[in-house]
């Protein structure tokens, strides 16, 4: 059994199952007991949280995550470490990765449903990007389908952690190859263009069932990234519009200049083509048929009859087609015509030539992508104090940096740091960065006597009191009230005006009303009274209501099952989500039987003064049994008082200990009795019992 579940993590987390397992963590769902509701906990696998600048990382990119709000990206709640296990919390999604949902549905998709899937994929980059966070492992493991139909992008910040940590890459890491995008196969640096090209990978494999390159090793997958150009969608499927298949190549462009820019960029030209099917696109990525180039073709995995596996490059130059130049991948057996035999020297020193430069290739992209850094000696520097500097004096004076150089990570109102010095910086000062990494994300100070109120108007509230209570240093003050056009969770208005001076020395104090959705209509409550109780259920549902408490009680008017009570009377009106309490009929009570009414009472016979004197019995007692009644404790944490009472007498009452998970009780009684069962003073159930 998995040593985790029913742990219980700060006092707070019940780890309930797990649900799924990756490179780096391993995922369980979990309830948390503060806010009662089921969330998804990602624990980092030991071998990784051992890793102290590791962890750091972790925590620092998690929390920055944490920021995104995003309908299309999976929220994250809190990152944690308790009891040696570091975690993040993260909301957890009804639903299955757009992988299985394409294994289930069957691929190709319609070019419909792939272009409703895709377009929300790339608004959840873009407001990633725009918060400066790369993804850098998009594929269909990562994004999950919801039942109605949206999708949810997953893995922020723990994907661009794990391609920081190369020397540690697993198996399942190296499985993201298929849709990796040719920089991050050479190792070279990479922005928010290397989302748009997996996001284009996926895009493809909807459109036409595929991927676009595939192969017997992580590596050969790899260099047909940086090499070659995939068959165009239409060459495999014909139902793809031509201007969604420009769209797909142009996001898969190897060459960085011809691919799409932004999130945004590409989100835009989904958008013209969901209004205008015929717009064109121009790129030459998206035009695959180029004059003057022969056909070039990139290798192919082929089976020998000795069982052995060679690659081999072949050029064949088609004189013929040289007015429609193309990358493709061809396999041995596809000409018509039988291979030459004895074509000489030169072709064979031709083949040698480039079965060198693929094997130099491959050891090139082995010692980059997967081995560089770890026979190297790296050497590691000192990082510089630069709190206090302006990043004027860094320019001016070059020496303060040395070989290090700074990104603004943002600015906030500090007391200690007048205005424009650098308040914060990441790593900290005198901590050691390795060569290749000697960045320092500075926080620049907007002082604490020039803060004036921001407008928090359509803000998610979460953002918002990261602004003004964790940026800002402001008290604020929460109010919530319904709105009919604001989403519940956002702000609808606040107190003071825009432009309003706060801080120290001034209005500390703000206010914010965030709304609790549309107000709900007053529902008129319906008469139940002698309906089935197996149908009150769905009736209480389509109206908005609760089910409250329920009690089994004898009754001569209704039959058994029909409800004969209800707390709340017909014709009033309540609020939706108000619970109602039903009684519910256990038919006419039976009358036990008398002796009377079975044998008739006959004088005994006199006995006679020679026998004893024996007294008359007769055998009046009613039949009784013992049954045993169990109370399921495992939604309660800590200490419960439990309390059974059978009929009128009450059997148990005390404190029981919920991690116990069952109370059992053996109750013996005759007839039909009431069971009532109470924990903590309130009735959790009532139900009838037969001795």
């Amino acid at each position: 059994m998995d040593q985790y579940i029913g742990k219980m993590l700060d006092n707070r987390y019940e780890i309930l199952e797990c649900i799924g397992t990756g490179g780096m963590a391993v995922v369980y769902k979990a309830r948390c007991h503060r806010l009662n509701r089921l969330v998804a906990l990602k624990i980092l696998k030991p071998e990784l949280a051992s890793d102290a600048d590791f962890r750091r990382r972790f925590h620092d990119e998690s929390q920055a995550v944490a920021m995104l709000s995003n309908a299309n990206i999976v929220s994250v709640y809190d990152v944690s470490h308790s009891d040696g296990l570091d975690y993040i919390v993260m909301e957890l999604v009804d639903g299955m990765t757009l992988k299985q949902y394409m294994q289930k549905r069957g691929t190709p998709l319609n070019w419909r449903e792939a272009l409703h899937f895709i377009t929300q994929i790339v608004r959840a980059l873009g407001h990633a990007h725009s918060r400066g966070i790369i993804h850098r492992d998009i594929k269909p493991h990562n994004i999950m389908v919801l039942r109605d139909g949206s999708v949810k992008v997953t893995d922020f910040g723990i994907a661009q952690l794990a391609s920081a940590a190369q020397n540690t890459m697993t198996q399942e890491a190296i499985g993201s190859v298929h849709y990796i995008s040719p920089e991050q196969a050479k190792g070279s640096h990479v922005d928010c263009r290397t989302d748009i090209y997996s996001a284009g990978v996926v895009l493809y494999e909807m459109l036409t069932g595929r991927l676009p390159f595939e192969g017997d090793t992580p590596v050969f997958v790899a260099i047909q990234h940086i090499n070659a150009i995939p068959v165009p969608p239409r060459s495999l499927n014909p139902d793809v519009p031509r201007a969604l298949e420009a769209i797909t190549m142009k996001a898969m462009a190897p060459d960085l200049n011809q691919r799409y820019g932004s999130a945004d960029e590409m989100l835009e030209d989904l958008k013209e083509f969901r209004k205008n099917p015929d717009m064109k696109i121009s790129s030459a990525a998206s035009a695959p048929h180029i004059v003057d180039e022969p056909t070039v073709v990139v290798p192919a995995v082929r089976t020998t009859n000795q069982g052995e596996q060679e690659r081999r490059l072949r050029d064949h130059p088609q004189p013929e087609r040289r007015e429609h130049r193309r990358r493709e991948v061809v396999d041995d057996d596809d000409y018509d015509e039988p291979p030459q035999r004895g074509g000489g020297i030169v072709p064979a020193l031709i083949a040698i030539l480039i079965i060198l430069l693929f094997i130099s290739g491959m050891v090139y992209f082995l010692y980059n992508f997967l081995f560089k850094g770890m026979f190297d000696d790296v050497q590691e520097y000192p990082v510089p104090s630069v709190l206090g500097y302006t990043l004027d004096d860094l320019e001016q004076n070059k020496s303060i940096l040395g070989d290090f150089t700074v990104e603004v990570g943002g600015t906030v109102y500090n007391a200690d740091y007048p205005e424009g010095q650098i308040c914060n910086q990441t790593p900290d000062a005198n901590s050691m960065a390795r060569e290749g990494d000697m960045t320092i994300t500075v926080t620049i100070s907007g002082g604490e006597d020039n803060m004036y109120m921001v407008d928090v108007t359509g803000w998610d509230a979460r953002m918002a009191l990261q602004t003004l209570q964790n940026e800002m240093g402001l008290r604020v003050v929460q109010e919530y009230a319904s709105s009919d056009t604001i989403t519940q969770g956002y702000v609808i208005s606040y107190t003071p005006m825009k432009g309003t001076q706060v801080g120290k020395g001034h209005l500390e104090e703000v206010t914010i009303v965030i709304s609790s959705g549309p107000e709900s209509q007053p529902v008129v409550v319906p008469r139940f009274i002698n309906v089935n109780f197996d149908q009150i259920q769905s009736q209480l549902d389509s109206l908005g209501l609760k089910l409250g408490k329920v009690e089994y009680h004898h009754n001569d008017e209704y039959a058994e099952g029909r409800v004969f009570w209800q707390s709340i009377g017909e014709r009033n009106e309540v609020e939706q989500g108000k619970a109602i309490d039903f009684w519910v009929s256990l038919g006419p009570e039976v009358p036990e039987p008398t002796p009377s009414d079975e044998v008739p009472v006959t004088e005994p016979p006199k006995p006679s003064e020679d026998q004893p004197t024996v007294e008359p019995t007769q055998d009046v007692s009613v039949p009784t049994s013992t049954q045993t009644i169990e109370v399921d404790l495992s939604g309660y944490v800590g200490t419960v008082n439990v309390r059974i009472v059978v009929g009128d007498v009450t059997h148990f009452d005390g404190a029981v200990d919920a991690s116990t998970g069952t109370l059992s009780r053996q109750i013996t009684g005759s007839g039909q009795q009431m069971v009532y069962i109470y924990i903590d003073y309130v009735l959790y159930r009532s139900y009838p019992l037969q001795f």
